[in-house]
């Protein structure tokens, strides 16, 4: 093994053993990615709600959730990697397991973003070749979406009940939304609380509600669709709209058909 630098999405340097024997994931897509990277035998920790792929998420340590690390369980793994996101994970524990251990951060906006994280991770765990295969993937699926469609494209996207909460601006879910052409109503940055009457306001043509994190069921479209009577309501796939890993190779595929469900044309 030889040491080597790497710089990570929120410009850090890190120095590790490459590549890495011992890896540790934080966040769920990125833990899906590094399995489709071929580095099941080095994944040693994932969190409980890294639930992709299926067949293997069992087999696997779990070291907390991703705001709630078990610090203890970490250390005991003595991981030679780990592998989180500025958004997902605390930044109190972050700063903790950056004094022991080689700790490498996504931040992750646009779609860009994702794609040079996927990038780079399959550098840092020397994969490179895997990675690329997957980003010219994505990115290709991307480039066949049409644009240019004629239909109805206001939208609001909750992700949260009690209290609603919508996803705004500088969010990768904005960033998605608009690769199907969907304009955000919702203008305020990140994900705020809002008022169904302030939402009413703003005239969405249609109401998101995303099966994650919050899991909005059939009953919640009947309750929307009684406030929003002048809206479409639709329950939506969160992974594929929120997942910025190798899930993306399957997000453009449901963007065309959630258009079609919507009567959108070329």
């Amino acid at each position: 093994m030889q040491k080597r630098t790497f710089t990570d999405q929120m410009g850090r340097l890190i120095s590790l053993n490459f590549p890495p024997k011992r890896i540790i994931s934080l966040v769920p897509s990125q833990t899906e990615l590094l399995f489709d990277l071929g580095l099941d035998e080095e994944l040693i920790g994932i969190t409980k709600f890294c639930i992709h792929p299926h067949d293997t998420f069992k087999s696997k340590t779990k070291i907390g959730g991703t705001k709630k690390l078990d610090l203890d369980k970490i250390r005991a793994l003595n991981p030679d990697l780990i592998i989180g996101n500025k958004e997902e994970n605390d930044q109190a524990q972050m700063e903790e397991l950056m004094l022991e251990f080689p700790v490498w951060m996504s931040d992750i906006t646009l779609f860009e973003d994702a794609i040079e994280m996927i990038r780079q991770i399959a550098e840092l765990t020397g994969k490179t070749e895997n990675g690329i295969q997957i980003t010219e993937s994505i990115e290709k699926s991307f480039a066949e979406i049409p644009q240019n469609l004629g239909c109805r494209k206001k939208v609001a996207y909750f992700i949260w009940k009690d209290p609603y909460m919508l996803a705004g601006k500088d969010t990768f879910i904005d960033t998605i939304l608009g690769k199907a052409g969907f304009v955000n109503v919702v203008a305020m940055s990140r994900y705020p609380a809002m008022s169904l009457s302030d939402l009413r306001g703003l005239k969405p043509e249609h109401i998101f509600l995303s099966s994650e994190p919050y899991p909005f069921k059939n009953e919640h479209v009947e309750e929307m669709e009684a406030i929003f009577p002048d809206s479409t309501v639709w329950i939506v796939d969160g992974e594929l709209f929120s997942w910025y890993g190798s899930r993306l190779r399957f997000t453009s595929d449901y963007l065309l058909q959630l258009l079609q469900k919507i009567n959108c044309h070329s």
